[in-house]
């Protein structure tokens, strides 16, 4: 922790937006909604009890100590306390301005000062790096390096999360959709509007084909897709662990993208990338420079399900050969979804990729309790908090394995993987999959059979 309570004192002071602390009516609505304090049971793990806490530091009643900073750690950013908030408090912007206030003061040890400034400053907002990533991923599953790493017991090094992600990491690539399509795709057929793709930094990386399937998907549907080459990361990671500095900066640089290719709406295929754009507004609201191009951006931003439903020329879904083949003839296959947290609780859509998983033609879905609660991912929580994320997870799969799913369908790359690692975890992977709605649903166009 830092060795400077006072200093964090003062900035927690001027940064935090004091009449989002003393909104808070204390109803404790927001406890039920909290999956830290659902685990836990102590207040202090709650949202209400970490604005209390916010607020004591502010208002002198406390120091900022180690039991301050690990509680402010413990939460998910999930934000599904601010829909059921009656005052209608941004908790997410709280924590987002209190972690940066404490990371401007954390004495890290110096490995970990090394990775965050590599990933954070060095790697992810740049394209061709995050390219050179991808490729060196991509060798390493290919080349058999990977089966020598396995078979020579080098990964027992890395904690069990890590191991298991590694196990169940997509095939990279260093050729997203801008080596793909270039920067436009057109619609089939009359366009109903131009959109402009978020290709996101991991996303065109890890989940290359799901980036391509969303190009092909929105064109399907009747857009006109442009994809602006000087992208960058969202900033979402960064703002998250306090550097939001940073995220500003990515911020801007993807605002002069997008209103540079002349787009009427952004679209986003994950939601925790979505949840940052969307509030773009918010983010650069100090910032009289780029205040209203925020403003533009933000109210343009869309989900992929979302503008499928709102604008789109919706193709035919129904069940494919291999659907076909899994469950026998005369069978439905059976699914299920995952709630992306940040693309029901910030962009407030949960009920769009529903509708369009329901239009698929012999499939059935099955609601999964508790779908609404996170699974534990929340970026990179699941690395830096496993214990936590490992309870969550856990009790996670004990109401997927009811639903007794063929798939397991999310928003969100970081739900994705969260959930394979579930299903890898549960030995479920002979009988589930799980998958993101952009590829179950282009994969299920009646017209490509």
């Amino acid at each position: 922790m830092s060795q400077a309570p006072n200093l964090i004192t003062e900035r927690m002071k001027t940064t935090l937006d004091y009449d989002q602390l003393t909104n808070c009516m204390r109803c404790g609505f927001c406890q039920a909604a909290c999956p830290t304090f659902i685990e836990t049971g102590i207040e202090a793990a709650s949202p209400r009890g970490r604005i209390a806490l916010m607020k004591a530091v502010v208002d002198d009643l406390m120091t900022p100590d180690q039991a301050f900073r690990e509680q402010m750690d413990l939460c998910l950013g999930c934000r599904a306390c601010e829909p059921v908030c009656p005052a209608d408090v941004k908790y997410g912007h709280l924590l987002e301005q209190t972690r940066d206030v404490l990371e401007e003061h954390e004495e890290h040890r110096w490995w970990v000062k090394g990775v965050r400034n590599v990933m954070f400053k060095q790697v992810f907002p740049y394209q061709k790096r995050m390219k050179l990533l991808g490729r060196g991923l991509s060798l390493y599953q290919k080349t058999g390096l990977r089966a020598i790493v396995r078979k020579t017991g080098m990964m027992k090094l890395f904690p069990k999360n890590m191991r298991d992600m590694e196990a169940i990491m997509p095939e990279a690539s260093a050729k997203g959709v801008l080596e793909t399509f270039g920067t436009f795709v057109p619609a089939k057929g009359k366009a109903v509007a131009r959109v402009g793709m978020f290709r996101g930094c991991l996303m065109d990386v890890l989940f290359t084909e799901t980036n391509r399937n969303t190009v092909k998907l929105l064109a399907e549907a009747g857009f006109d897709v442009v994809i602006p080459e000087t992208q960058s990361c969202c900033g979402a990671l960064h703002a998250h662990s306090g550097e939001l500095d940073d995220a500003r900066a990515l911020a801007k640089l993807n605002i002069r993208a997008f209103r540079e290719a002349n787009v009427d709406y952004i679209v986003s295929n994950a939601g925790g990338c979505g949840a940052l754009l969307v509030e773009y507004d918010h983010l650069l609201h100090d910032d009289p420079e780029a205040a209203e191009d925020a403003k533009w951006f933000a109210t343009r931003v869309k989900d992929i399900s979302l503008i499928l439903l709102e604008k789109g020329r919706l193709p035919q879904f129904a069940a494919n050969h291999e659907d076909k083949a899994e469950v026998g003839t005369g069978e439905s296959i059976t699914i299920t979804y995952q709630d992306s947290c940040h693309l029901r609780n910030v962009m407030r859509s949960s009920s769009a990729p529903r509708n369009l998983m329901n239009r698929v033609a012999d499939v059935r879905f099955v609601e999964l309790k508790g779908a609404d609660r996170c699974c534990g991912s929340a970026g990179i929580y699941n690395l830096v908090q496993q214990d936590m994320s490992n309870d969550i997870l856990e009790h996670k799969m004990e109401h997927v394995k009811e639903t007794n799913a063929h798939y397991l369908i999310t928003s969100n790359p970081g739900c994705l993987l969260q959930m394979k690692v579930g299903i890898d975890r549960e030995q479920l992977g002979d009988k589930m999959e799980a998958v993101h709605i952009v590829d179950f649903l282009y994969e299920r166009i009646k017209s490509r059979e």
